[in-house]
């Protein structure tokens, strides 16, 4: 009995509150709401009784009968707004999925029923910024990504799930490879949805963190060649690289951590020693000078079938390039391939690295995370290097300490601490 009235009280809240919301962002005369607080709770109630009483009788009869009166009375509604000449529908939908969270709380499905609850409210709460994202992607980003959908799922499951090769030389599978190729992209197309969302004239420093999700490079490429031609927002420009930076190393991360949890655990010293180095630097930055300039960026959506193939391309080249350093030269020839491919990407290093911690000759951790922090201080070298070979003087003095800082702090903390 206390079982019951606890999730008695869960679907009365969860309802209470999607209803308080509702009500919250209605800017029509109250009488014109299809359902408020109180109604939401009561739906929710019913939903929790229609399960109850289809668990006494054992039958489903009572619970389809309840759902198909509340679907009939969210048809009125929607008949009724259509008259009105107010075509939509958010609030109806959201009444019968109140009604199942209700009855979900009754099947003891307690955190899927807090789940729902919070999805449904976020959904409604966030209509102005899928507005602004309605008419911030292009018909060229929409075609971009349905290409790439259309070929990750049609294609995947074509794939051979098998590795080529003789041994140890092994490490080509199609399959792993795309899918690696659709993680990365997925990573990097939310980066390139929170620019659109929140628009590169939000802040430079804004621009850099969701940026640096997207691409740190275009942030790093972009800013420092702007500095030319506007060099009184060196330090502003400064700031956004930094923050870019900082932000692929917790982007890395996330990618090995979603793939390999205890590689992760061995990276969280050095991402996180250089992450606070560059944080503590942009706070001196920011505190020096507090400047937010309209600046555009221009970011390649990363659905695109052009870079996926090229990442895949080079995916596929540096785990043969690592393999065969390792199997050649050992540790050392691991860490200099690490050097040199970082160069070019870092997310490349970090997947060959958790494919070789799971080969049936597995790479050491500790090999495996110094491989991936060389990596990414090499691409911070070589991004660093080319912001102060194109950027302005003032670019150059205020980036370059903080540049070092971060390099020299994440080596030092992976080869003295992992």
């Amino acid at each position: 009995m206390a079982d019951y009235f606890y999730h008695f009280v869960v679907a009365l809240g969860i309802g209470i509150f999607i209803g308080i919301q509702r009500e919250s962002v209605y800017d029509e005369p109250e009488g014109n709401l299809f359902a408020g607080g109180r109604t939401f709770a009561l739906i929710s109630l019913a939903g929790f009784s229609a399960a109850l009483t289809a668990d006494q009788l054992a039958s489903a009869l009572p619970f389809a009968a309840m759902l198909l009166v509340f679907g009939m009375l969210v048809a009125l509604s929607y008949r009724r707004d259509l008259r009105d000449g107010r075509p939509g529908m958010t609030t109806e939908v959201a009444t019968l999925i109140t009604f199942v969270i209700g009855a979900a709380c009754y099947w003891n499905l307690i955190l899927l029923a807090a789940a729902l609850g919070v999805a449904l409210m976020t959904l409604l709460s966030l209509k102005p910024q899928f507005r602004t994202l309605a008419h911030a992607i292009t018909h060229e980003d929409i075609y971009a990504t349905l290409k790439f959908a259309v070929i990750s799922i049609i294609v995947l499951p074509l794939l051979p799930n098998r590795n080529f090769g003789p041994p140890p030389f092994d490490v080509f599978n199609p399959y792993q490879i795309w899918l690696m190729v659709v993680f990365i992209s997925g990573l990097s197309f939310l980066g390139y949805v929170m620019v659109k969302v929140v628009g590169t004239h939000r802040g430079i420093g804004l621009t850099g963190l969701f940026g640096g999700i997207a691409s740190s490079t275009a942030v790093t490429l972009s800013f420092s060649q702007r500095s030319r031609t506007t060099p009184e927002l060196a330090r502003p420009f400064s700031l956004a690289i930094i923050v870019a930076w900082a932000v692929m190393f917790v982007r890395v991360w996330v990618v090995v951590f979603a793939l390999n949890q205890a590689l992760s655990y061995r990276l969280v010293l050095p991402m996180t020693a250089s992450l606070v180095a560059g944080l503590i630097y942009c706070g001196y930055l920011y505190l020096r000078q507090r400047t937010y300039e309209k600046e555009d960026l221009t970011f390649v959506n990363p659905f695109e079938l052009g870079p996926a193939l090229r990442f895949g391309v080079l995916y596929t080249a540096i785990l043969l390039i690592s393999t065969a350093a390792r199997v050649l030269f050992g540790n050392i020839g691991i860490y200099i391939s690490s050097f040199v491919s970082g160069l070019a990407d870092v997310d490349v290093i970090a997947l060959s690295m958790v494919d070789q911690v799971r080969a049936s000759t597995p790479l050491d951790l500790t090999v495996a995370a110094r491989a991936i922090t060389i990596a990414a201080m090499s691409n911070t070298l070589f991004k660093g290097v080319f912001a102060l070979m194109s950027g302005s003087p003032a670019l150059r003095r205020a980036l370059w300490p903080g540049m070092a800082l971060m390099v020299a702090v994440g080596i030092v903390v992976v080869f003295v601490m992992v």
